[in-house]
C-alpha cells in the first residue's frame, strides 16, 4: 500500500477518488533540547526551520502511503507562499494555497524533550483568515473524502469557511472527517461548540487527549464509544500504545503501536490521519486502515518535523 504518491489528477489505486484536505500550512521552528529548560537563561538546543502544519502534514503522508490525488487548500502569507508550494509538491501534495498579502504564513515553535514529547508555541497567523471568500464546490470535483484540520474552527472566519465545506460535501455524498487538532484551543472555544462542529461528520481522529476533554471521561476507550455516538466512526489514538477504533457507541477495534525509537513526536497524529485516510480510501476496513496509521505514526517519530521526508535549508529550491 505504502508508496510515494504523485499528483496527477488522478485517483488512488481503488478509484476512491481524490483526498482534498482544507488545514494548516505552518512554518516550524523544531528545538530540540536534551536538558531540562534553564528559565532566564541558555539551554543548548538543535534547532530546525521546517515546513509543517497539521493539515499541510497529514495531506504529505496520504501521498506518502499511496494516495495518487492528494489536494490542499489552505491560507498562506504571500512572502512564504512560493516555499511551501515547492515543498508540498516535493512531498506529491497538489497545493491549492491563498496567499494572504496581509498576515504572514503561521508560525510553530516546538519545543521537543529528551524523550521526543514536543510543546507548542503557536502564532496561528493567516490560517485562521481563510474565509468563505476562498471556497468553492468546485473544488470537491473529482474528490472522495474531504478532511478538515480542526485548527480552523478556533476562530469565526475560518470557521465558516470549514462549515462551509463540510456542508458543500454532504450535498454532494463526499465522505467527511476531522482532526480536533488541540485540546488546549478546544478548552478555549469549549466543549459544546467544538462537539456542535462536527454534526454529520463521518469520521473523527482525536488524540487521547482531545477524546478525553470532549467526552469527560477517563478512559480513552469509553470516550470512544461516546463519540462515536455522535460520529459513526471515531478513532482515537493512543500514541505508542496504538489506536481505539468505535462505531456506533461500540469500542469494534484495539490497534497495537508499531515500535519505533522516537527522537521527535511532531505530527505522528498527522502521520497518522494521512495513512489512515489513504488506506480507507483504497478501500481499508477500518481497523486495518488504524494500523496503516499506526506505522505511519511510527516512522514519524523517528523524523525531525512533521512531514515523511525532511526537506532542504529553508530558501533552497
Amino acid at each position: 500500500m505504502r508508496g510515494q504518491g504523485e499528483v496527477n489528477g488522478g485517483t488512488t489505486s481503488a478509484d476512491g477518488g481524490a483526498l482534498l484536505v482544507i488545514g494548516d500550512v505552518v512554518t516550524d521552528v523544531v528545538a530540540r533540547h536534551h536538558a531540562p529548560l534553564a528559565h532566564g537563561t541558555d539551554t543548548a538546543a538543535t534547532i530546525r526551520i521546517l515546513p509543517g502544519g497539521a493539515g499541510a502534514n497529514a495531506a504529505c503522508w496520504a501521498a506518502r502511503w499511496g494516495c495518487a490525488d492528494v489536494r490542499l487548500l489552505s491560507r498562506v502569507g504571500r512572502d512564504e507562499a512560493g516555499w511551501h508550494d515547492v515543498r508540498l509538491r516535493a512531498a506529491g501534495v497538489r497545493p491549492l494555497l491563498v496567499a494572504d498579502t496581509e498576515t504572514p504564513t503561521a508560525t510553530v515553535i516546538a519545543l521537543v524533550d529528551e524523550t521526543a514529547e514536543r510543546t507548542f508555541l503557536t502564532d496561528s497567523g493567516a490560517v485562521l483568515r481563510l474565509s468563505p471568500a476562498d471556497w468553492s464546490p468546485s473544488l470537491l470535483d473529482g474528490v472522495g473524502h474531504l478532511h478538515l484540520s480542526g485548527y480552523l474552527l478556533f476562530a469565526d472566519t475560518s470557521r465558516q469557511a470549514a462549515l462551509l465545506a463540510l456542508e458543500s460535501a454532504r450535498d454532494r455524498s463526499i465522505p467527511t472527517s476531522v482532526d480536533p487538532a488541540s485540546a488546549g484551543f478546544i478548552g478555549s472555544l469549549g466543549v459544546d461548540r467544538m462537539l456542535a462542529s462536527f454534526a454529520d461528520v463521518d469520521v473523527l481522529v482525536p488524540n487521547a487527549d482531545e477524546a478525553r476533554l470532549l467526552t469527560g471521561l477517563p478512559d480513552p476507550a469509553d470516550a470512544a464509544a461516546k463519540l462515536s455516538l455522535n460520529v459513526p466512526l471515531t478513532v482515537v489514538t493512543l500514541g505508542a500504545e496504538g489506536a481505539l477504533v468505535a462505531e456506533s457507541g461500540t469500542v469494534t477495534a484495539r490497534v497495537p503501536g508499531t515500535a519505533a525509537v522516537a527522537v521527535d513526536s511532531t505530527g505522528a497524529g498527522d502521520a497518522f490521519t494521512g495513512a489512515f485516510l489513504a488506506a480507507r480510501l483504497a478501500g481499508a476496513d477500518p481497523a486495518s486502515a488504524a494500523a496503516e496509521g499506526c506505522r505511519a505514526g511510527a516512522e514519524a517519530v523517528t523524523l525531525i518535523g512533521g512531514r515523511p521526508a525532511p526537506p532542504g535549508p529553508r530558501g533552497a529550491g
